[in-house]
């Protein structure tokens, strides 16, 4: 408590209070707001977060044009703020999710809520691999659904061996002209099996990778091969190693988090075993990790949060 009282006592009381600024939050707050509640989203920034940062979108659905993450941000963010969501920038220190009004403690202040989203989202990668930060969004990729499309016909690099890397490959394959897989150890002779099935696909396990490089975007990647230090040419690198994990470092232990670091939340409303309280998007550990997906997610966590303020036995329609 010596911390929300440092930061200054809190004062209005919203209905939600929504936490991340990304497309779980924003489309929350857009449908809390147009349900006539009361509604705040603490955003750390309009940059952050890995929507934010990818430079081209082309399949989010109605939107037919090629944008950036950062301007589909700016119009959900626009479109919340039409409904009367307010959107403040602040970086969440804690939170008090039991007491009644819920309390979310910031850089700003504590603001209160009788209702809480949680869509933070996850850590991107601390980029672990030089050059891997400043590429990101600009052939650096996480995510073969969102990207691997943009490499249609286009030489890449996968690096990497973690548990869903040979499930993107089988989608980045169908794109790329040629992949060089470069895991970080020793494949087993299953995923070996698996990833070696595609003709296009040439595994270099002992060579080691020193850093992505490029001019404004990705151009290749250095690596050390049998002593050899060479540069592969590519247009893009899908990077998957550990190191993504669920932003939750603010929440005070009362709300179920899983063996994997993610917050354990009803699929299909967001309720976490918090009551009031919901969680959406990447900080649940979504499997397929598109902001069309999340937007989803976000929806639905604000239908049933106006559902849970109203005590009603359903969620409440908003075809008009």
């Amino acid at each position: 408590m010596e911390l929300a009282l440092s930061l200054g006592a809190p004062a209005e009381v919203y209905d939600v209070v929504i936490i991340g600024g990304g497309p779980a939050g924003l489309s929350a707050a857009l449908y809390a707001a147009r349900a006539k509640l009361r509604t705040l989203v603490v955003d750390k920034h309009p940059r952050a977060g890995a929507l934010a940062m990818t430079e081209l979108i082309a399949n989010y659905p109605g939107v037919d044009e090629e944008l950036s993450g950062a301007e589909l941000l700016a119009r959900f963010r626009r479109q919340a703020e039409k409904f009367g969501a307010e959107v403040v920038e602040a970086q969440v220190l804690a939170t008090q999710l039991t007491s009644d009004p819920k309390q979310v403690i910031t850089s700003e202040g504590t603001y209160q809520g009788r209702t809480i989203i949680i869509a933070a989202g996850a850590l991107g990668r601390s980029g672990s691999i030089p050059g891997e930060k400043e590429f990101i969004g600009r052939g650096v990729s996480y995510c073969a659904a969102c990207d691997a499309a943009f490499f249609q016909g286009k030489d890449v690099a996968v690096i990497g061996d973690s548990r869903e890397m040979p499930d993107e490959l089988e989608l980045i394959v169908r794109f790329a002209r040629r992949v060089y897989l470069l895991p970080r150890k020793r494949l087993d002779e299953e995923v070996r099996a698996q990833v070696t099935g595609h003709a296009s696909v040439e595994l270099l396990e002992r060579a080691q990778v020193k850093r992505i490089v490029g001019e404004g975007a990705v151009t290749g990647v250095e690596v050390v091969d049998e002593g050899e230090a060479k540069v592969i040419p590519v247009a893009g690198v899908f990077v998957y190693l550990s190191g993504s994990r669920p932003t939750t470092d603010f929440l005070d232990g009362s709300v179920e988090i899983t063996a994997q670091g993610c917050i354990a939340a009803d699929p299909r409303t967001g309720a976490t075993n918090q009551p009031g309280v919901f969680a959406v998007g990447d900080v649940t550990c979504n499997e397929v990790r598109q902001a069309v997906v999340a937007a989803g997610q976000g929806a639905l966590a604000a239908l049933a949060a106006d559902k849970y303020l109203r005590r009603a036995k359903r969620m409440r329609q908003q075809w008009s």
